[in-house]
């Protein structure tokens, strides 16, 4: 056996890394489901290609521009040549802890998943080639110098310097709220207002297999334990409570979305429980170790409703984010980032006290400066790289594409027989609107949701 190698926790990170590559196709599902069932296969084959590309991107220089000593010691972007091609990744460590090479593969797939969040936001409607050089771009200019922010500690002897949010600032972030579902969030934001409405908007057509969302929905809940308490690098008291914290803030939200729906229109949907529960996950993703089990409710119960509201946002403001990136992962990473500040139990492995626990400002001070940093940052690049591409590939697929659907125009397939197409009204243009805001002209129906 490797000596130094802490043989539990390694165990214990690679049955998180396993569980969070589930969640790629779990969010495949979860998408292509919520899609036309003629651009089903095109949100899959967006999904699994952002991750993909990342998987290239990580080990060229991605994971060097983010886990590598900090540039200048300033704290925003690590040196791209430090691990350039994963240099020395396969050494063993020299102290007792994890292989090197399970912890950049472990990070790996949370890239990759943050680039795969964004294409909710734009489906049915962007080219498929500019998607995947969107799916180069973004994480250069944007996920990465965020993810060295966030995530890059200095090292216990100083010869190493991280990032500015986690060490200067030093805001609270297990597991990705900022770095991830604000970032990925935000960005489909600037993306969609760039890219622009489907056609029909704001009836837009009806999620095509429900089954398949709940069922990527679950794959999905299944992944996240593995995302939020593999986190914590260890088989130990951090992990235990992320797992925990996870599990109940995500039913949490879940209930929550369920009764607001109740209460609002006498039925509550499969599709709200789904949003609800990934609203209530991404809450809990920043704050996993931070809190206690009743934080934990607080957290998902408060991103159940919020969430169920702000999805709506989209049809009062005019933008079209298909698939409610914006409404959930950004809004619910937010609450779950400045909650910290409000609720962050000293009981908890973190041990800091948030504001309800006599902690004082400081540390909600710290949450809210981390959260705006990201915010600008990310929709601003983003904006700008939307806005070249659009120039010189163009975002926006044609009017003929777009009203066949993408799978037939760039994948040359079809998810189902063309006999089920007719059936069953499958294929049909039913419209049905989703969220909160319902527009005059579309007719009643279960309001209905997405990530």
């Amino acid at each position: 056996m490797d000596v130094a190698i802490a043989a539990a926790d390694t165990a214990w990170v690679l049955a998180a890394m396993v569980a969070v590559a589930f969640m790629v196709p779990g969010l495949a599902l979860f998408y292509g489901g919520m899609v036309s069932i003629r651009s089903t296969l095109n949100m899959m084959m967006m999904t699994i290609g952002a991750v993909a590309v990342m998987a290239v991107l990580w080990v060229l220089f991605g994971y060097s521009l983010t886990f590598g000593d900090s540039v200048g010691g300033a704290g925003v972007l690590g040196d791209p040549l430090e691990y350039l091609g994963l240099r020395g990744i396969m050494a063993e460590p020299e102290t007792p802890g994890l292989p090197p090479a399970l912890f950049a593969g472990f990070l790996l797939l949370f890239a990759g998943i943050t680039v795969a969040l964004v294409a909710g936001g734009v489906a049915d409607r962007m080219r498929f080639s500019t998607w995947l050089v969107f799916a180069i771009v973004w994480p250069v200019l944007v996920f990465f110098p965020v993810a060295h922010w966030v995530f890059a500690f200095d090292s216990d002897d100083g010869s190493v310097t991280g990032g500015w949010i986690a060490n200067n600032l030093g805001a609270i972030d297990l597991a990705g709220g900022t770095a991830i579902h604000i970032n990925a969030g935000v960005a489909t934001l600037a993306l969609v207002l760039v890219l622009g409405r489907r056609a029909g908007f704001p009836t837009i057509s009806r999620p095509h297999s429900v089954p398949l969302t709940f069922l990527g929905a679950g794959m999905l809940f299944a992944g996240w334990i593995g995302f939020n308490a593999g986190s914590a690098v260890a088989a130990g008291n951090t992990a235990a409570v992320a797992a925990l914290n996870t599990v109940v803030a995500g039913l949490c939200g879940a209930l929550a979305w369920m009764i607001t729906e109740q209460v609002r229109a006498k039925h509550p949907t499969t599709l709200g429980v789904a949003s609800g529960l990934v609203a209530g996950l991404v809450g809990i993703t920043p704050a996993a170790a931070a809190v206690s089990p009743l934080g934990a409710i607080a957290i998902g119960l408060i991103c159940g409703v919020v969430c169920h509201y702000a999805v709506g946002l989209k049809y009062r403001l005019g933008y079209d984010d298909s698939l409610d990136v914006a409404g959930l992962h950004m809004v619910a990473g937010i609450i779950g980032t400045l909650l910290i500040g409000v609720i962050a139990d000293p009981a908890s492995p973190v041990g800091e006290a948030g504001l309800l626990f006599g902690g004082g400002f400081g540390q909600l001070g710290a949450q809210a400066l981390a959260t705006a940093a990201v915010l600008a940052y990310s929709f601003t690049v983003t904006l700008l790289i939307a806005f070249v591409l659009d120039k010189t590939m163009g975002l926006r697929v044609t009017e003929e594409d777009e009203r066949e659907g993408l799978d037939k125009a760039y994948h040359r397939e079809m998810a189902y027989f063309q006999d089920a197409l007719e059936g069953d009204g499958l294929g049909t243009d039913a419209v049905v609107v989703t969220g909160k805001e319902e527009p005059e002209a579309a007719t009643a129906a279960p309001p209905t949701s997405s990530t």
